[in-house]
């Protein structure tokens, strides 16, 4: 039995899967299919500009670790969708190289969807004429705020549940409304280290105030 033949090598921390995953192509990959639902490498490599046999090659190692897996064949045709019971990456500090993998996949999905966005911006811009007119709903939100973990992750489940009905219909296209886009949404959040949590109202006088940055230690 191969490691990759034991369940716990899919695990949502695992590193090696991680990294798998952290790869510009696979991450088109896995983007695609999960807009189209299922696709042959053949399909794949048009979309990608890349060979069928390098698609074909990402595909298999996608499927190795759990995150697409084939679809019902269209003749001889061999379609690949993504996995209905997939695992998506959860840092663990008890993983060894679990935290640095995902450092790695972050650093990279960033980056990627922070030039899809500038690269539909130039796009608008260049076809001005053309779009004139026509609704392109377009954010770029930048905020700071305060709240617990626990307010936090609330904030998170209500936000997921908000867009669910949404995302719902990359699955199913009769639910489309006419004139519905495919829309990208990107977004992160996270506490900011370099500043104190928040003493409380209960604090004794001369708490730090919750805004004051935690100084850095000087070589």
């Amino acid at each position: 039995m191969s490691p990759h033949d034991d369940t716990s090598r899919t695990g949502r921390s695992d590193p090696e899967r991680i990294r798998a995953l952290a790869h510009p192509l696979r991450l088109a990959l896995l983007e695609y299919l999960d807009d189209v639902g299922e696709a042959t490498a053949t399909q794949c490599a048009k979309h990608t500009g890349e060979s069928v046999a390098n698609c074909s090659f990402h595909l298999r190692l996608l499927a190795r670790y759990g995150f697409i897996e084939p679809a019902e064949p269209r003749g001889r045709e061999r379609p690949w969708r993504p996995s209905a019971d997939r695992n998506y990456v959860v840092p663990d500090e008890s993983v060894p190289g679990s935290v640095r993998a995902v450092v790695e996949l972050a650093e990279l999905t960033v980056s990627q969807e922070a030039a899809s966005f500038v690269n539909f911006l130039r796009e608008r811009a260049d076809r001005a004429d053309e779009l004139t007119g026509t609704p392109l709903p377009t954010s770029l939100t930048k905020d700071t705020f305060w709240a617990t973990p626990d307010e936090t992750e609330e904030l998170l489940g209500a936000i997921g549940a908000l867009l669910m009905p949404y995302i719902d219909r990359v699955r199913d296209p009769a639910a489309r409304p006419a004139g519905a886009r495919l829309m990208r949404w990107f977004a992160t959040s996270h506490p900011d280290l370099r500043v104190d949590p928040a003493p409380g109202p209960e604090a004794p006088d001369g708490a730090p105030h919750p805004s004051t940055p935690i100084a850095s230690e000087e070589a």
